[in-house]
């Protein structure tokens, strides 16, 4: 005896999973969507945490150094000016290894640090902000705007 076997889905079976599989995505989409604004503050608060690290270090340095009028050091074959023992708004980019994804203004006495959604293009409220020591025995300012990310 042939018997015939039939293969496949019923139209019901097909509907049924595709209405789950709606069902989830309706609840995982917004999930997913959030995760880049997530990485764009991890990124900034990061970066913050990295010039602050490459100011102590360069502060370290100069201590070490053990010569108070010293305008400068050396860090990894880069020339870092320092004002009152710290990094200048300048410099301060030479004592990171890498901020790609930043676009790096400095006016004046400040080094602003933005982070950008493509290249050129900078998302507002979204930046690190180094403001070198403003005098003898005070550390310099590493602010983090995150209102934007």
């Amino acid at each position: 005896m042939n018997r015939l076997i039939r293969g496949g889905f019923s139209l019901i079976e097909l509907v049924v999973v595709i209405t789950i599989l709606g069902i989830l995505a309706a609840f995982a989409v917004p999930r997913f969507a959030s995760l880049e604004g997530q990485a764009r503050l991890a990124a900034t608060q990061a970066l913050a945490g990295s010039v602050r690290s490459g100011a102590a270090l360069a502060h370290a340095l100069w201590l070490a150094q053990a010569d108070p009028a010293s305008t400068s050091v050396t860090m990894e074959g880069e020339a870092i000016t320092i004002a009152y023992g710290y990094p200048d708004a300048s410099t301060i980019d030479s004592t990171l290894v890498e901020y790609s994804g930043f676009k790096l203004t400095t006016s004046g006495d400040t080094a602003v640090f933005a982070k950008e959604s493509q290249p050129g293009t900078t998302i507002a409220n979204c930046f690190v902000t180094y403001t070198p020591a403003p005098a003898a025995n005070e550390a310099p300012q590493v602010v983090a705007t995150t209102g934007g990310c």
